[in-house]
């Protein structure tokens, strides 16, 4: 009877584990070799970045992470990267705003280092310098966007109440 309390007791214990890490998509691109090669190496190096998650079963949900890193010389493109590091998590017992934090937040954080890497890899294959992007903080990330969503949010209420006033 004891282990039965205790399989019924984990079973509400929140559970979060990755399952896989792959490379979802990836482009490198070096518009202006050969000739960028020629020029000295002092470049303008540009980092956008997005997460996304999608559920896709009931305790499975699918987190990408995507950078794009462009390295100009001046107004010349040197290269483009784009990678889509991805991660399959379980997350089981965790709901609100708790999930989101982990799915918009931590697993991001997990995933940073692999496409760092992938970038890196990429860049010295195509001739470059090693490029090794500097540590995010998914953290602050996500609490600015949580905000920027709220403070949306509000406008529109403030918005729609007065325009039935």
């Amino acid at each position: 009877m004891a282990d039965n309390q205790q399989a019924a007791g984990n079973q509400t214990q929140p559970q979060f584990a990755l399952q896989r890490i792959y490379v979802k998509d990836l482009s490198f691109e070096s518009p202006n070799a050969p000739l960028v090669f020629q020029e000295q190496w002092k470049p303008q190096v540009n980092l956008d970045l997005n997460t996304a998650h999608t559920k896709i079963s009931d305790n499975q949900y699918e987190v990408v992470l995507s950078l794009t890193v462009t390295a100009k010389l001046g107004d010349t493109v040197a290269y483009i990267v784009e990678v889509q590091q991805a991660g399959v998590f379980l997350v089981h017992g965790i709901e609100g705003p708790q999930l989101g934090q982990m799915l918009g937040a931590y697993c991001p954080t997990i995933l940073f280092p692999y496409a760092r890497e992938t970038i890196d890899n990429v860049v010295n294959k195509g001739s470059y310098p090693a490029l090794m992007l500097a540590p995010v903080n998914f953290d602050a990330i996500y609490a600015q966007a949580l905000k920027r969503k709220q403070q949306e949010e509000a406008g529109e209420a403030a918005k729609g109440e007065s325009q039935t006033h």
